[in-house]
């Protein structure tokens, strides 16, 4: 079988780039013959026709459309799975496959096809006002994206795709990464029928050894194995990974830190907003970005993992990178989080749920697992269980078969 994988990459290097590299090595395992579409966004927003290009080319692309149907007639693909669009292949390419009698199965990142801004969030906090309406109004009214340019474009090539009905014509099979964004899609008028959960998979037997997953090749097939770091309780620090920026919460994480003097935080990441991580307590280590055994290491040395993020996120891949490594979370109950975290069941949970923006909760969330040595150690073992049951490579690659057969491609 063929499988074409289309994705427009952002201008920085995001998780959306990893799982999609993940994909296209999990195909190919298969047993799949795979081939790509790619675009870029990288340095088209650092001038006023680049930024006036992408706009247009959002709403329509006419490259991107025939790229899409020079892909087609090239490789003639039995499936193509679909990343992300936007802005220089545009959800109108959806439709050469359709002309095409080609299966077209989603990977859904995010939550664009709900919000223009893919994230429902607005002012700090989680915001459904576009879902709610059934239009992209919001979005302008509110500025949502702090400049009106862009939202009005991101308003108007939503609006766009849902008059048009892209992604309702056109995709076959939306694979959701959690039930919480599953039902969001729902509401938003997708069919349950067309509609299934195919979490975030994590190659086991790359952590430990300093890749980090990025070593992917036919590795699947083999043995899983996770370092888990030695004991959660034998941690020296409370330790977060990822873009230091305000959606993230990273203000809740410093005023936690604040109220648990006693406690070292260690964050790694590179700082999004300047400003934002000025007057650090004196128990914050800012490490800056890490890969490889750095990052490794970096997980090893925390007795737990903190996570205060403002909106409700997909995915993160910290949480399946913690648990690899036997480090339960600490996370907002909201979104993702939740099913995540609580795993469906508490005698299951691999952290702690706190309620969303509570700096009070969240510090003492942080005081009580720092003091019970124990319960770190259990909840970095279900968490590394998790990740091997419910997570591992292999696991999620028998949903995407089981997701091929769906669609009666196989």
């Amino acid at each position: 079988m063929r499988v074409l994988v289309v994705h427009n990459e952002y201008g920085k290097r995001s998780g959306e780039e990893a799982v999609v590299e993940l994909m296209e090595g999990l195909f190919r395992d298969l047993g799949c013959e795979v081939d790509r579409l790619r675009m870029s966004t990288a340095g088209v927003r650092d001038s006023l026709g680049g930024k006036v290009r992408a706009f247009v080319s959002g709403i329509y692309c006419p490259s991107g459309v025939r790229a899409m149907r020079e892909a087609l007639r090239r490789f003639r693909p039995d499936v193509v799975n679909v990343h992300n669009l936007y802005p220089f292949i545009s959800p109108a390419a959806l439709r050469e496959c359709r002309k095409a009698g080609v299966k077209v199965i989603m990977t859904v990142h995010n939550y664009r096809l709900a919000c223009p801004t893919g994230l429902f969030m607005r002012d700090g906090g989680p915001c459904e006002l576009c879902l709610e309406r059934g239009d992209e109004w919001g979005c302008v009214r509110h500025n949502c994206e702090g400049s009106r340019l862009k939202s009005v474009a991101y308003a108007a090539r939503n609006m766009v795709a849902r008059v048009k009905r892209h992604y309702l014509d056109c995709v076959d099979l939306f694979a959701c990464i959690t039930e919480f964004q599953r039902g969001k899609l729902i509401e938003a008028g997708v069919s349950a029928e067309r509609t299934l959960v195919i979490p975030n998979g994590i190659l086991l037997d790359c952590w430990g050894n300093g890749s980090n997953g990025a070593d992917k090749t036919n590795k699947a097939n083999g043995a899983d194995k996770a370092n888990g770091g030695g004991p959660a309780s034998s941690g020296r620090y409370v330790g977060y990974v990822g873009r230091l920026s305000a959606e993230k919460g990273i203000d809740l994480i410093l005023e936690a830190a604040r109220c648990n003097p006693d406690i070292p935080f260690r964050l790694a990441g590179a700082v999004a907003v300047e400003g934002l991580v000025d007057n650090l307590p004196e128990n914050v280590e800012l490490v800056g970005f890490v890969s490889g055994k750095e990052l490794d290491d970096f997980y090893a040395g925390a007795r737990f993992m903190v996570m205060a993020s403002r909106w409700y996120e997909g995915f993160p891949m910290s949480i399946l990178e913690s648990g690899a490594h036997g480090r339960g979370v600490i996370g907002p109950r909201h979104g993702g989080f939740v099913e995540v975290i609580s795993q469906g069941d508490d005698s299951r949970r691999i952290g702690e749920l706190f309620t969303p923006g509570d700096v009070g909760e969240l510090s003492a969330a942080v005081r009580g697992l720092w003091d019970d040595p124990g319960l770190c150690d259990l909840l970095g073992a279900r968490a590394l269980a998790a990740v091997r049951e419910r997570y591992s490579l292999g696991v999620v690659r028998e949903m995407w078969r089981k997701a091929i057969k769906h669609c009666d491609l196989l």
